[in-house]
C-alpha cells in the first residue's frame, strides 16, 4: 500500500481534499448530520464549501455530495463555519458567508441561510445578519460562526466577534421566524484573553464552548499557540450574558480545535488538528481528519467527555505487571485502581514508540519516539511540539480509553481527554502496558 491510499479507518476526513471545523452536526430524520469545511480540490486551505457525511451509529460515515459551495455575491470567497436546526419541518443551516474585497479589514463576514427538505439537497436564502447591523465598535472583517439553538419556540444565535480596539468576543442574537435577528448582548461584556474568539457553542445544559487564536502555555500543561475552552454556567437569554461557573481546557493534546456539539444530541466533534500546526500528512494526499465523536456531560461541576466507537472485545485481561499486545487501529480500555506506576506504550516497532505515562499528578503523552514529529513552526515550544501533560484526578479509580486509528490516537481519563495526530511506520503495532497497581484490567476492541 502506498502513501496514497493510507486512510483513517473511522475519522471523518476530506477523502483527496482539505477538511478543517465540523459544521451543522444534527441528528436529523433518524441519521447523524456532519458538515464540514472542505476544500475537495486541494489539501491546503481554500475555496472553502460544506461537506456533509451521515451515519448510523456514529462510527461508520457514507459521504454526501457537497452542501454549500460559494456561489453567490455574499459568499463567493468562502461558506464559513455555522451551524444546523430542525425548524418548521426542515433542516436549517446558517453560516458565515465571506467576500474578501480587498484584504484585511476591509473583508466581510456575514451570516447566511440555507435550507432542505430531504436533509441532502440545500437552498440558499441569502443574508440574514449583516455584519453592517453590528453594535458600535465591532469589526465586520471578524463576525463569524454562527451556532443556532430554540429556547421556549424562540431562535437564538451565539456568533463570534471581535473588537476594533480590542479581542474576541461572543455576541448573542434572537430572531422568531430565521430571517430578521436582534442582537442581544455580549456574554461576557469585555476582551477575552485571545485574539479572537472562533466557533463558540452553547447547549442549555449549562455548557459553553469556544476556540480562543492566539492562546499560550495553559499553567503549564499545554503549549498551544490556540486553545478550546469549555465553561460551566448559566445564559441570561433577556440579557445575553453568560454567568461562568467554571472553566477548563477542552482538550490537553497536541491537535483539537474548532469543537461543535450535535443538536439534539449531547455529542461533541471537534477538528483533529491547529492552527499554526505544521501539516505532515499532505503527502497521503489528503490533509485534516475530526475526532470521533463524544459523549459530553456535567458531572460535579465538571464538563466530562466520553468517545462514542462501535466496536467488539477481542481480548480482555488481568495486568499484573506486564503485558504486550499488537494493533494500531482500535479501542484500549483500561481500569486501574491506585496505580503507583503506568507506561502504556503504543505503535512501538525497535526505538518507534508512543508512550503515555502516570507521573505523581499528571498524565504525559511522550511522542518524541513516535517517528514523525511536527518541527517547531516558531509559535510552539519545543517540548510543546512532542510533550503533553494533562492533570491527575485524585481518584484511586482510573478509567482509561485509547482511540486508535491510521494517524491518530485520543487518550480518555476520567473524562478528561488528550488529542495527537500520528505519523510513524505503517507496521509499527507493538502494545506494551507496565504497571503497578492493586488491579489493572486491560480490554482491546475492534471496530465493527
Amino acid at each position: 500500500m502506498s502513501d496514497k491510499d493510507l486512510r483513517p479507518l473511522f475519522h471523518i476526513t476530506g477523502g483527496n481534499g482539505w477538511i478543517n471545523d465540523p459544521n451543522g452536526l444534527i441528528y436529523y430524520r433518524g441519521r447523524y448530520h456532519v458538515f464540514f469545511q472542505y476544500n475537495p480540490n486541494d489539501i491546503k486551505w481554500g475555496n472553502i464549501c460544506w461537506g456533509h457525511v451521515v451515519s448510523d451509529d456514529l462510527t461508520h460515515w457514507e459521504k454526501m455530495p457537497i452542501a454549500l459551495v460559494p456561489d453567490k455575491d455574499y459568499d463567493k470567497d468562502g461558506c464559513f463555519s455555522g451551524s444546523a436546526i430542525e425548524w418548521d419541518n426542515r433542516l436549517w443551516l446558517i453560516y458565515t458567508g465571506y467576500t474578501v474585497n480587498n484584504g484585511g479589514q476591509t473583508s466581510r463576514q456575514i451570516q447566511c441561510l440555507a435550507s432542505s427538505a430531504d436533509g441532502i439537497s440545500f437552498e440558499k436564502h441569502g443574508v440574514v445578519i449583516d455584519s453592517y447591523g453590528l453594535p458600535d465598535g465591532y469589526m465586520p472583517c471578524d463576525f463569524r460562526d454562527p451556532k443556532i439553538f430554540l429556547h421556549c419556540g424562540r431562535l437564538y444565535c451565539v456568533i463570534a466577534a471581535r473588537k476594533a480596539d480590542g479581542r474576541g468576543h461572543i455576541l448573542l442574537y434572537r430572531s422568531d421566524d430565521m430571517f430578521k435577528w436582534e442582537f442581544i448582548g455580549d456574554l461576557f461584556g469585555r476582551d477575552c484573553d485571545g485574539l479572537m474568539i472562533e466557533c463558540p457553542d452553547y447547549r442549555e445544559e449549562g455548557i459553553l464552548l469556544f476556540s480562543k487564536l492566539v492562546q499560550q502555555t495553559e499553567n503549564g500543561c499545554m503549549d498551544d499557540y490556540h486553545t478550546v475552552r469549555m465553561c460551566t454556567g448559566t445564559l441570561d437569554l433577556m440579557t445575553g450574558r453568560f454567568d461562568a461557573t467554571g472553566e477548563a481546557p477542552c482538550d490537553y493534546g497536541f491537535d483539537f480545535y474548532a469543537p461543535q456539539t450535535f443538536s439534539g444530541a449531547n455529542i461533541l466533534i471537534g477538528w483533529m488538528s491547529m492552527w499554526s500546526r505544521s501539516v505532515l500528512n499532505e503527502r497521503y494526499g489528503f490533509c485534516g481528519m475530526l475526532t470521533v465523536p463524544r459523549k459530553i456531560y456535567i458531572e460535579n461541576g465538571s464538563i466530562l467527555q466520553e468517545p462514542i466507537v462501535s466496536a467488539v472485545d477481542v481480548v480482555r485481561t488481568e495486568v499484573k505487571n506486564s503485558f504486550t499486545d499488537r494493533a494500531k487501529i482500535g479501542v484500549i480500555d483500561i481500569e486501574l485502581k491506585n496505580p503507583e506506576k503506568f507506561i502504556l506504550s503504543l505503535r512501538k516497532k525497535e526505538n518507534i514508540t508512543t508512550d503515555f505515562i502516570l507521573d505523581g499528578s499528571e498524565w504525559i503523552l511522550d511522542k518524541r519516539r513516535s517517528g514523525e514529529v511536527f518541527p517547531d513552526n516558531g509559535k510552539e515550544t519545543d517540548s510543546g511540539a512532542v510533550v503533553r501533560r494533562m492533570p491527575s484526578d485524585s481518584s484511586e479509580n482510573k478509567r482509561i480509553a485509547v482511540v486508535m486509528d491510521e494517524f491518530s490516537i485520543e487518550i480518555f481519563v476520567n473524562g478528561k481527554s488528550l488529542t495527537s495526530t500520528l505519523f510513524t511506520d505503517e507496521d509499527a503495532d507493538g502494545i506494551e502496558l507496565v504497571v503497578k497497581a492493586d488491579s489493572c484490567i486491560y480490554t482491546r476492541s475492534e471496530i465493527v
